[in-house]
C-alpha cells in the first residue's frame, strides 16, 4: 500500500487533522472496493424506527458484495499432484477457502466445510481448500488431510501470492463465488457451512438445473 501522505512542516493542527480523517478513509477503500448491505437498509422511509430485518447474508454473518466482482485467477497445484483453476469450476458454486494447518479456527471450522461438500457437490456446488502453509510441506499437509477425513479439493498457495491476490487479512477466510465468477460475499474467521442459515445462504446461489426431456 502507497504511502499517500507526505510531509506537511508548517501546516496547522485543523489541517493535520483533516489529512488524517482522508488517510484513514482512502485506507478503508482500499479493501474490494464494493459496498456493504447494512442491516434494515431498505426498510422503508421509517426503517430507523423499526427492528432491523436480516436478510440470509447477514443472518449467516457473510459480508455481501452488492454489486459482485470477479476474483483474481489462479492457477494452483493441488495436494494429489494435479493443476486447478478458478475457471475449472466456472459452472458451479464455488466456496474458497483459505486456511494453514497452524490456525486453530481453521482446524475447527473444517469439519463444517466437509458437511458442505458431501451435502451440496452433487448439486453443483465445490469446496476448494487452498492451503497458505508456507512452502506447501506435504509430511504435514497430508497427515492432516488425512486426519480430519476431508475429501474436497486441497490447493496449495506455497508463496501466499494468491491469498495476497484476494486480499487475505485473516485466516480463515472464505469467498462465495456464484456459478460464472462472481464474488458474492466473503467470511473472516470460522463458520458452520453445513447447518443454521447457511443453506439458505448457498441454495438460492446452486446452478440451476437442466431437467432432460423424456
Amino acid at each position: 500500500m502507497k504511502n499517500w501522505a507526505s510531509s506537511l512542516a508548517g501546516a496547522s493542527r485543523r489541517e493535520s487533522v483533516v489529512r488524517a480523517a482522508l488517510a484513514v478513509v482512502l485506507v478503508g477503500a482500499l479493501v474490494w472496493l464494493l459496498p456493504r448491505r447494512m442491516p434494515g437498509e431498505e426498510g422503508g422511509h421509517h426503517a430507523e424506527h423499526a427492528a432491523p430485518v436480516l436478510d440470509a447474508f447477514e443472518k449467516a454473518v457473510v459480508t455481501e458484495f452488492k454489486y459482485g466482482q470477479h476474483g483474481p485467477a489462479f492457477s494452483l497445484l493441488t495436494l494429489d499432484g494435479r493443476r486447478a483453476t478458478l475457471a475449472d469450476y466456472r459452472d458451479k458454486l464455488v466456496v474458497l477457502n483459505f486456511w494453514a494447518t497452524w490456525c486453530l479456527p481453521c482446524t475447527d471450522e473444517m469439519p463444517t466445510l466437509e458437511g458442505l461438500w458431501k451435502e451440496y457437490s452433487a448439486r453443483g456446488l465445490v469446496v476448494l481448500g487452498v492451503s497458505v502453509d508456507r512452502g506447501a510441506p506435504r509430511a504435514l499437509l497430508e497427515p492432516y488431510v488425512r486426519n480430519l477425513a476431508l475429501t474436497f479439493p486441497i490447493l496449495l498457495d506455497p508463496d501466499s501470492k494468491t491469498a495476497t491476490a484476494w486480499r487475505v487479512t485473516g485466516l480463515p477466510a472464505t469467498f462465495v463465488v456464484r456459478p460464472g465468477g462472481e464474488v458474492a460475499g466473503m467470511a473472516v474467521g470460522p463458520r458452520e457451512w453445513h447447518r443454521g442459515p447457511m443453506p439458505a445462504l448457498l441454495e438460492p446461489m446452486l446452478p440451476r438445473r437442466v431437467e432432460c426431456a423424456e
